[in-house]
């Protein structure tokens, strides 16, 4: 594990010439937009639980 330098330089060189940056921009935003979209709904879903938890 301390010679890990060429392996991540090796990485690198590979994703620059199988991906183009636009793609991976665009792969990066579409993850993030989920992720947030997904953590919306659960804390919507959390407020209104303990809203009714609340007025019971």
């Amino acid at each position: 594990m301390k010679n890990i330098k060429p392996y991540l330089m090796a990485i690198i060189i590979l994703l620059t010439f199988t991906l183009s940056s636009c793609e991976l921009v665009g792969d990066i935003f579409e993850a993030g937009m989920w992720t947030a979209l997904i953590i919306i709904v659960i804390v919507v879903l959390l407020i209104t639980w303990l809203f009714r938890k609340i007025r019971r």
